[in-house]
């Protein structure tokens, strides 16, 4: 069975994916039919380098997105889609794939529709509360479309209620093999210690990153603080109580594990990571200047649930050291979120794409 994976861009839409392709090697172990898999994705080095690491053949074509605000970009990035496409095209007719598994954004969106033209069977996965413009433009060309939840179907229940299936959002981590106790000796502090860990995504995010930096002192005073800034937005900063990086990638379960509360923006891996690790968390979704509104709809979604504090819109210094410290110091609230995050995380989400994968093969 030969596997074409496609989708990039951000670790969000990768490390999804190699668990899909985690599971299928797993299936594949000990049969006769050998199992092969390739990466169609983006020109990023940091996406190649991942997917590399994976074990991963990966070819780069070109591609584009229509952005939600006027700009030339939007025309000239069409013509980075029809190269893509007719670079996809040309993979595919040499790779043969028996399968095509997109995991989303606007560097699936070629590829789908060139396995389309090609009669390669597809199946794309959407993570977010809500479907992106790739995920609706891709429900037209694939055999199913996998969703985390019922809820987020949103437009496309009407039209391809016949392609939806629920499977959850596969996740990198598993708590009952992570050690908190790892990665609290690696930082030097003991288990009485507080922990807040402060994730600001693989590509980084200024505004949560600002709010910790103005901020370093009082946070400091409650906790050891762990940040995570993201490639783009990393600065140095010294503190005995403090330590910074780019992004971490080897030992992240297990800092989790050890997280007394964890800051994070709303993307839909990271939430279902948080999730899975029963994580009090203090989530600062992107806004709809900087975003589709998926983050605030999957932020909102854990905020009704009772899984979640939020803090939505302009966050003031004042603000975020309340919502961070008071979670710090309340026991009894930890307890409810953890409890609430148990009831919603889901289970072997891999095991259920798969599933489909196989389904639609045949």
């Amino acid at each position: 069975m030969k596997v074409c994976f496609t989708g990039g861009g951000t670790a969000g839409h990768l490390f999804p994916a190699f668990q899909v392709d985690s599971e299928l090697r797993r299936r594949a172990s000990g049969k006769e039919e050998p199992y092969t898999r390739f990466w169609i994705g983006t020109t990023s080095l940091q996406e190649r380098t991942w997917v590399i690491q994976a074990g991963m053949p990966f070819y780069p074509v070109s591609t584009g997105k229509f952005r939600r605000y006027l700009s030339l970009r939007n025309i000239t990035d069409i013509f980075g889609l029809l190269i893509g496409f007719f670079q996809s095209l040309t993979i595919l007719h040499r790779e043969k794939p028996d399968i095509l598994f997109s995991k989303g954004g606007f560097a699936s969106v070629p590829t789908v529709v060139a396995a389309w033209l090609l009669g390669i069977p597809s199946v794309t996965h959407e993570s977010d509360a809500i479907p992106g413009l790739a995920t609706r433009i891709n429900a037209r060309f694939v055999q199913k479309v996998c969703l985390p939840f019922s809820e987020a179907s949103g437009v496309l229940k009407n039209r391809y209620h016949a392609k939806l299936v629920v499977t959850g959002t596969p996740v990198r981590f598993s708590r009952s093999e992570a050690s908190g106790q790892r990665a609290r000796s690696r930082l030097g502090i003991d288990g009485e210690t507080p922990l807040l860990v402060v994730l600001g995504g693989s590509q980084g995010a200024l505004q949560i990153n600002q709010l910790v930096w103005n901020n370093l002192e009082a946070l400091t005073q409650e906790a050891y603080v762990f940040h995570q800034m993201g490639h783009k937005t990393f600065q140095e900063k010294t503190h005995g109580r403090y330590r910074g990086v780019a992004f971490l990638d080897e030992g992240l379960a297990d800092l989790l594990d050890a997280a007394t509360v964890v800051v994070s923006r709303a993307g839909a891996t990271a939430i279902g990571e948080l999730l899975e690790m029963e994580k009090p968390m203090v989530l600062v979704p992107l806004g709809t200047s900087a975003s589709r509104g998926d983050q605030l709809l999957n932020a909102e979604r854990l905020r009704q649930k009772g899984a979640a504090v939020v803090l939505a819109g302009e966050v003031s210094d004042g603000l975020f050291v309340d919502a961070v410290v008071s979670l710090l110091r309340d026991t009894a609230r930890r307890q409810y979120l953890q409890e609430k995050c148990a009831s919603l995380h889901t289970c072997s989400a891999e095991r259920a794409i798969v599933d489909v994968l196989l389904d639609v093969r045949k």
